[in-house]
């Protein structure tokens, strides 16, 4: 099969824009590996088990009442998003009802399981077994920040007239 010929002129001007587009994928490959290698200056990143490898360092009784107080939070976070769903339903926001509804039958789980725990760990706590007492504690403790983040998530639910005003700004 022969290729048409183009003129020479135009062989070498497609030769530089395919050189220095491999030159410009390069430059910006590197940018983006140079930004994403290690800086020997920088610590090393937090670890996820510090929280737990804390908790664990407190009795029994400890656990118990470090488990009442999380519950409390957790029904204090479920409060506030129940009153933000109520809001949402009052202003017959949609969208942002759905997202809230979602959040806090999420939390809901979160917080009978957690219930479920502080019960359990309680029975253990009386049993005198630390073992059962402390993975029921931890289990909490990461129930704990689910509803924490269901929380934050929860306050981040973006209604309708944002969702509009956002589109606007897009097209403008």
């Amino acid at each position: 099969m022969d290729r048409p010929k183009l003129p020479v002129g135009r062989t070498r001007g497609a030769k530089l824009r395919l050189a220095a587009a491999a030159v410009f994928t390069l430059a910006i490959g590197h940018g983006v590996a140079v930004a994403q290698g290690t800086d020997p200056a920088q610590p090393a990143p937090p670890d996820p088990n510090v929280g737990l490898q804390r908790q664990v360092t407190l009795s029994p009784q400890e656990q118990l009442a470090q488990a009442d107080a999380d519950l409390a939070r957790m029904e204090q976070a479920r409060s506030n998003v129940r009153r933000q769903l109520m809001e949402a339903r009052e202003q017959r926001d949609v969208v942002k009802t759905l997202c809230l509804n979602d959040k806090l039958t999420q939390m809901n789980v979160a917080i009978s399981s957690a219930q479920e725990r502080r019960d359990s760990l309680a029975a253990a706590v009386k049993r005198g077994d630390t073992d059962l007492a402390t993975h029921d504690f931890t289990i909490l403790s990461v129930l704990r920040q689910r509803s924490d983040q269901l929380s934050t998530e929860a306050n981040q639910c973006v209604g309708e007239e944002e969702i509009g005003r956002a589109s606007c700004r897009e097209r403008v």
